[in-house]
């Protein structure tokens, strides 16, 4: 069975706020928690999650999302040193930012699809499988 995949921050985005995509992301989650296989995540995605959410939504909102998140199928994944080596090579040699660079480090590492809208992923195509939102 394949690896279960990998969020990056507009996905998960896109399905906290009802935003293009957000079935497909839906979706996803329900299978996962069917299947109990959860969808992976960076906790540097998180970190860009809770700071988009609090900066464009409020403080009321993130408590909201973030009493929510623990019981979405997602297992957040920490920053270590291995992850962070292969997220700065894809920084390096791409225009990612960082946050991108490790939810493309984390879908290398698992040899999973990485689940995105952000057309900066384009760019590593060739080298991890995207799959589009929109």
């Amino acid at each position: 069975m394949p690896a279960a995949p990998v969020l990056d921050s507009f996905a998960l985005l896109a399905f906290l706020r009802g935003e293009a995509g957000d079935a497909k992301v839906a979706g996803l989650l329900e299978k996962a928690g069917e299947r109990d296989a959860p969808l992976h995540m960076t906790e540097v995605n998180y970190a860009e999650i809770k700071y988009i959410v609090l900066r464009q939504d409020g403080a009321a909102r993130w408590a909201e999302v973030a009493r929510d998140l623990p019981t979405l199928p997602i297992e957040f994944h920490p920053a270590d040193r291995e992850l962070a080596d292969v997220a700065a090579d894809f920084k390096c040699r791409f225009r990612l930012s960082l946050a991108d660079a490790f939810a493309a480090a984390l879908a290398r590492k698992h040899k999973a699809e990485l689940v995105t809208g952000d057309p900066e992923f384009k760019a590593v195509e060739k080298e991890i499988k995207v799959v589009w939102l929109r």
